[in-house]
């Protein structure tokens, strides 16, 4: 019944004719006596009014119609980020994609110890649940961005050279001394300026290489420490112990998270999903079962 009173109580006339005679009785001379009575026609307009069919049948079919319409905009957004999800998986190359499955799949062979399909373990339900925690999709997200972040590196890196780039500086340089001892402006400025980017070029590829090496490293730490994770899930056997600890490796991997942030305009995942998804659960299509 609390539905139908809160709806009945601020219906928009109701309020008004309430608040108005609630201020009436409070400056009236007897104050003490109009309030109960507003209170009394307050509570039999309540009383009456739900107590009536056709409004609460009325009023259920309102809320069901809300319930529907935020129903279907969680369907949206789901089949949205798993769009993107499934983007993402395709843009990686063939290796790529293979670790990530591999380790993906690992997190599911680790669930079916717990649940006793392999071993006949005696795990219970609640430590095979743990093993799908939003924290461990985190960490498969952000390895999955990883992933993306390295290929858009070497796309970046194989398009070019160290050494071509230091040879294009370098023959510049020299137009730019000559240029400057023939005392010639117009090409001193504009060799300047191609001075300016050459070294740009080079200085970016450079910064490019340590990100490649920090992505690395950084993809073998996130899957050793997913499988370590999801292997003491198994032997621990304790769905809030297993957790409480991947929350914490998940806190621990700011600096991860920032770096990938700072790779966005490389990579492209700016464009791509940001939230982590039910990795565990998603469907990422044809491709997929391919390399399965």
């Amino acid at each position: 019944m609390r539905k139908y009173f809160r709806a009945a109580f601020l219906y928009p006339w109701n309020m008004l004719a309430f608040l108005g005679g609630l201020g009436f009785a409070a400056m009236s001379p007897w104050p003490d006596a109009a309030l109960p009575v507003i209170m009394g026609l307050e509570l039999a307009y309540l009383t009456g009014l739900t107590s009536i069919p056709r409004f609460r049948t009325a009023i259920d079919a309102k809320l069901a119609a809300q319930a529907r319409g935020s129903s279907v905009d969680e369907r949206v957004a789901d089949a949205s980020a798993q769009a993107q999800l499934r983007r993402m998986v395709d843009s990686l190359p063939a290796p790529s994609l293979r670790r990530f499955l591999l380790l993906r799949q690992r997190c599911f062979e680790m669930r079916d110890i717990t649940t006793g399909v392999m071993g006949r373990t005696t795990s219970s339900p609640d430590s095979a649940d743990s093993i799908r925690t939003p924290a461990l999709d985190r960490l498969l997200f952000l390895f999955l961005k990883l992933l993306v972040s390295q290929a858009g590196l070497d796309r970046f890196l194989h398009s070019t050279s160290e050494q071509e780039l230091s040879l294009k500086l370098d023959s510049v340089q020299k137009k730019l001394v000559a240029a400057q001892a023939a005392k010639d402006e117009r090409v001193t400025n504009s060799l300047q300026d191609s001075v300016a980017d050459a070294q740009l070029r080079l200085d970016n590829y450079r910064k490019s290489m340590k990100d490649s090496d920090f992505v690395s490293v950084e993809l073998d730490r996130i899957e050793t420490k997913i499988q370590a994770l999801i292997e003491m899930g198994v032997s621990r056997q304790d769905p809030d112990t297993f957790s409480t600890q991947v929350s914490a490796a998940v806190d621990s991997m700011q600096q991860t998270e920032t770096a990938v942030a700072q790779l966005q305009s490389l990579t492209g995942l700016a464009d791509q999903v940001q939230d982590p998804p039910a990795i565990l659960e998603a469907d990422f299509g044809p491709k997929v079962l391919r390399e399965r």
